[in-house]
């Protein structure tokens, strides 16, 4: 079974974009250029050294100093948020500075940045998304040709499920650098998950050329063959390479039984699908795992794990159909 989406995201995250996303610094100083702006600058920088020296509380009250001067500084006021941040009982009140930052400058992508960071913290998924959306976007125009932030941006509109979206940012990636493995492999994620199983596999295949022990392209590129009944053969190979790499992957033993349901071998079909359920409830495995027995001829299994199958995701018509068709009344 080719990995969701979803199940990536959760391995991967987001942090890797970290480093390269804040590539400009917002201007210290708001539009004073009197006395109280020089006074404020003396309590930023008072409040940097506190900072520094771990006291946050120190810091916040120099911060509140330099901003009661000069109010219109949009990195004072995230400053000021990091500060509460480190104090983690008052996120809501960064979650305000960091507002009147981005209202300030709202082309201040860390101030974005660490609003998504606050809203994953407190499980506001929609929220923390837009956030990033926001940040990447920033960072993408000020450093175009950063891939990691292309990448970062890719995912979160995956996330989104703007997919046109996610296309045309793993395109540009692929425009930037023709060599980049995982933009081949989402790219083909993608188009599998539009059924537009031809664009998947010349994806996959050029993420394995490029990078040959990519565990998830080897994945993904035998899952589509065995969904397609074709090059089975290659299949079990590139299955088994990727079982190398991680044998344990409920993922990548689902397809390895797969393939040997589609070659028939259905007692091999049945040992691998039950490991992979083993190593975690999945709505495609258990319904494979019902295929498997129903082939053997035990019904009562079979009818027993399409039900768990539609347990863990009732909208599946397809597996109600087979209970319907082969366990209705008479």
């Amino acid at each position: 079974m080719r990995l969701k989406f979803g199940e990536i995201l959760k391995q991967k995250g987001l942090a890797f974009v970290l480093m390269g996303l804040l590539v400009a610094e917002a201007p210290l100083l708001g539009k004073k250029e009197d006395k109280s702006a020089s006074s404020a600058l003396t309590h930023y920088i008072m409040a940097s050294l506190y900072s520094r020296q771990g006291k946050a509380d120190e810091a916040i009250e120099e911060y509140k100093k330099a901003i009661s001067l000069d109010s219109e500084s949009a990195t004072m006021h995230t400053r000021l948020a990091v500060e509460y941040i480190k104090k983690t009982d008052s996120l809501d009140k960064a979650v305000e500075e960091l507002k009147e930052s981005v209202k300030l400058d709202p082309e201040a992508a860390d101030s974005h940045l660490f609003l998504a960071l606050i809203y994953a913290s407190k499980g506001q998924d929609e929220l923390s998304n837009q956030e990033y959306e926001k940040a990447l976007t920033i960072a993408q125009k000020k450093d175009p040709q950063n891939i990691d932030i292309y990448k970062g941006l890719g995912e979160v509109y995956l996330s989104q499920k703007k997919i046109n979206d996610a296309i045309g940012v793993y395109k540009a990636i692929l425009n930037i650098s023709s060599q980049d493995a995982e933009a081949h492999y989402y790219l083909g994620s993608i188009y599998s998950d539009q059924n537009k199983n031809k664009e998947a596999i010349v994806e996959f295949k050029a993420a394995i050329k490029i990078k040959p022990d990519y565990a998830d392209a080897l994945n993904s590129l035998a899952y589509v063959y065995s969904e397609e009944g074709i090059n089975l053969g290659e299949a079990e190979v590139l299955i088994k390479k990727a079982l190398e790499i991680d044998q344990n992957n409920a993922y990548y033993v689902d397809t390895l039984g797969w393939i040997y349901f589609k070659k028939r071998k259905i007692d091999d079909a049945i040992k691998q699908l039950e490991k992979a359920l083993a190593l975690t409830s999945d709505p495609v495995i258990a319904d494979h795992l019902g295929d498997a027995y129903f082939k053997k001829g035990k019904l009562n299994q079979a009818k027993e794990k399409w039900e768990e199958s539609l347990r863990l995701n009732p909208d599946q018509e397809a597996v109600k159909n087979k209970i319907e068709k082969h366990f209705r009344k008479k």
